[in-house]
């Protein structure tokens, strides 16, 4: 529209002139050379415009016929770069696809029509990786530190490489160069994050968290979760050479991050030994609020030494109610009642856990029970193989690895808080076997190995053994692993009559004796 209103605006000034060159006559007068030329004004001015379009067309004519050679080079140039394009283009389609012979032939035929682009490299490196040849990636990473423009991308092949051929330090070195040159690269401040937290270096892996979040390569929250991790690995590092710094850093961490459940456990372990336990105990309770855990309760059931199991007994009543019920706060109290010979009060505790399948842990405590208040009988041997088929209890688990002790990393990936608290999976878990009656009598009538049995039995008749005289000691908790055989359907020998039960007065292999009897007085300082 604009471009129609222009030249009709300039057809008008155009018009309007040759009628201004109309309107006024005149003559002109031209000699050169002997000649004379003589015409009108506007015969002249349709001339001079005729002489300068010729002359206009004449200086294209010539100036295209001077830069035909070097339009002839541009043009072979662009085909020969657009080749070398597409050739990139399919050589990066054949590396994802993994066909490591047309990814070398493009990468060759893009080397040589592009020379040492960018690209070019980035396909050769790729292509030689995929082909397995680390020497020639190397080369094509290290020919990209050459350039500005690519050093971090050449540093970040040369760190991927000596990775893979397991040279830490100088994958270590490559990273930190590439976090010097561009802090911003994510991955360079992971690998020198890493770096740090497996040499153990938890102070420089806190000013490396800190330098990522003002870079804005971390969240404020999860920040704030790493910093606890670190305080945390940094107290437990310093516990015992620098008690006085470690209870700065769990404190620190608590701070930061009061459900940790390893700062609080610490944190109140080392306050409880310089004689606060108030301070102890108020960092116990908030982390087990938030998550009931054993670590929190063995260090809150021990916060004052020398205490007696009903005072034990009587702070696990404490926990119990602070969880509302959680499994780990009647485990708590039951493994204290169990220490103070209070067996009453462990089935309380443990009887609303045995409704569904009752863990690993539960059939322990069930099997300890039994032995402590009754001696060695079937019915603890019942509970005790029951446990090797019973759901696993949760457990510090981390890409796969299932530890009992918390770690501030990954032990496969290197992960900084890879550790979570939860049940393992339960896919080896074999449904539980029923015992029977005549099985639990042969087990009261002598202490024996349980037999291994393969699939598929062949049925035998089962021949009571005679009792032994002399009483056989009681098998250490948590050593059965067997599956128990169906009983026949008749015996072919009447079993002996039973001896009377002997009971031992043994505490079971897992239960530490009281130090004080049950009917001890309790100390008369309270913490509470």
């Amino acid at each position: 529209m604009w471009r129609a209103l222009v030249f009709i605006g300039l057809l008008c000034v155009a018009a309007f002139g040759a009628v201004w060159l109309a309107d006024r006559p005149g003559t002109v007068l031209v000699t050169f050379g002997g000649y004379e030329v003589q015409t009108s004004v506007a015969v002249a001015s349709v001339a001079l415009v005729g002489i300068a379009l010729a002359l206009a067309l004449l200086w294209s004519l010539v100036s295209g016929i001077l830069r035909l050679p070097s339009r002839l080079t541009f043009a072979s140039r662009a085909r020969r770069r657009s080749r070398g394009y597409q050739a990139v283009s399919r050589g990066m389609i054949a590396v994802g696809a993994g066909d490591t012979i047309a990814a070398r032939r493009y990468a060759n035929e893009a080397e040589r029509l592009l020379g040492r682009e960018p690209l070019t490299l980035l396909l050769k490196a790729q292509a030689a990786q995929v082909s397995g040849n680390r020497e020639a990636a190397e080369a094509a990473f290290k020919q990209m530190m050459d350039e500005d423009e690519t050093r971090v991308l050449g540093l970040r092949g040369l760190f991927v490489e000596a990775r893979r051929r397991g040279d830490g330090s100088a994958a270590h070195e490559y990273a930190s160069e590439a976090v010097r040159l561009a802090p911003a690269a994510a991955w360079a401040s992971d690998a020198v994050l890493e770096a740090r937290c497996a040499e153990r270096d938890w102070r420089g892996a806190l000013e490396a968290i800190e330098r990522r979040t003002s870079l804005g390569l971390l969240d404020k929250a999860t920040a704030k979760r790493h910093r606890a991790v670190l305080l945390t690995a940094d107290a437990l590092d310093r516990a015992d050479p620098d008690p006085d710094g470690a209870l700065r850093s769990a404190q620190d961490a608590v701070k930061l991050a009061p459900d940790l459940v390893p700062a609080a456990a610490l944190a109140g372990k080392l306050l409880a030994r310089r004689g606060d336990l108030r301070r102890a105990a108020k960092v116990v309770e908030t982390a087990w609020r938030s998550q009931p855990h054993p670590d929190l309760a063995e260090v809150y059931l021990n916060l004052r030494p020398g205490d007696s199991g009903l005072d034990r007994l009587k702070r696990a009543e404490t926990l119990f109610k602070l969880s509302n019920g959680a499994p780990e706060g009647r485990l708590a109290v039951a493994r204290s009642a169990l220490e103070a010979r209070e067996f009453d009060r462990v089935r309380d505790a443990l009887e609303p856990l045995l409704l569904d399948r009752p863990s690993m842990r539960v059939c322990l405590l069930m099997s300890d029970l039994e032995q402590a208040e009754h001696g060695s009988t079937g019915k603890g041997r019942e509970w005790l193989a029951r446990a090797t088929r019973a759901p696993r209890d949760p457990a510090w688990i981390a890409d796969g690895v299932v530890s009992d002790q918390w770690a501030p990393i990954s032990p496969v990936t290197g992960r900084l808080d890879a550790f979570v608290w939860q049940a393992p999976p339960d896919v080896l878990i074999a449904p539980e076997v029923a015992m029977h009656d005549d099985v639990i009598a042969d087990l009261d009538d002598e202490p024996r190995a349980l037999p291994v049995i393969a699939e598929e039995p062949e049925p035998a008749p089962v021949v009571a053994p005679a009792p032994d005289p002399e009483p056989a000691p009681a098998e250490p908790a948590g050593t059965v692993e067997a599956a128990w055989p169906e009983p026949p359907k008749e015996r072919e020998e009447t079993a002996p009559p039973k001896p009377e039960p002997v009971v031992f007065p043994v505490t079971p292999p897992d239960v530490p004796k009281p130090k004080e009897p049950a009917s001890a007085r309790r100390s008369a300082f309270s913490i509470w």
